[in-house]
Formats: C-alpha cells, sequence, structure tokens
C-alpha cells in the first residue's frame, strides 16, 4: 500500500511541474476597480492562494484546539482529584500473611483439642 500511495504522490508531483512548465508565460492579477496589477507567471499566484488558505485554514482551528487543551486539563485534574478521594476512602487491604474467613463463618478448630 505505501509504494502506491508513493507512487500517485510521483504522479501528482509530475502532473504539477508539467503544469508549472507549460505556463511560464506572465499572466496579470488585477484587483477589483483598483489601479494595482501584479505581473507574475501563473504558478506564483497558485503557489501564494495556496499558501494563503492554508494560513487561513489553520488560524481557523486556532481556537478549537485552545478550547480542547483548556477542555483536556480540566479533565485531568478532575481525574486526579478523583483517584485521590477514591484512595483516602478505600479500606485499607488486610495483611498478606492474615488468611481471610468469609463472613459468618467461624474459625477453624485447631487439632488435637
Amino acid at each position: 500500500m505505501r509504494v502506491v500511495a508513493w507512487l500517485f504522490r510521483a504522479v501528482l508531483f509530475l502532473v504539477a511541474l508539467g503544469f508549472a512548465l507549460s505556463n511560464t508565460g506572465i499572466t496579470e492579477l488585477r484587483f477589483f476597480g483598483l489601479e494595482i496589477v501584479w505581473r507574475a507567471p501563473l504558478v506564483v499566484f497558485l503557489l501564494a492562494f495556496l499558501v494563503a488558505g492554508a494560513a487561513l485554514g489553520l488560524l481557523g482551528v486556532v481556537p478549537s484546539l485552545f478550547r480542547q487543551r483548556r477542555e483536556i486539563g480540566r479533565l485531568r485534574r478532575e481525574i486526579r482529584i478523583a483517584a485521590k478521594t477514591a484512595a483516602n476512602n478505600a479500606p485499607p487491604p488486610p495483611p498478606p500473611d492474615v488468611p481471610r474467613q468469609p463472613a459468618g463463618s467461624e474459625p477453624p478448630v485447631p487439632l488435637g483439642m
């Protein structure tokens, strides 16, 4: 499966490279009603807008990322407090060398008495 993924990536790269090499002519980018005109190859514009879109997408994720981190910290504190409370309220375990007797049963009678 990894080989197929790498082959797909290589084909995609070659297609993008072919697109870039076949569109080397100068393109004009005009802004809405303004006198500003940028002149550059089409690939430069596509790359710039790709980077700008990725940056805006990441900026859109930042608030929810911080909100999730705050929630995870709060939940970890709650777990820590609950574990301490449970450890303090639990009865102490019996000593390891004393056998446990079932509730309501009498202790064994020693032989020879």
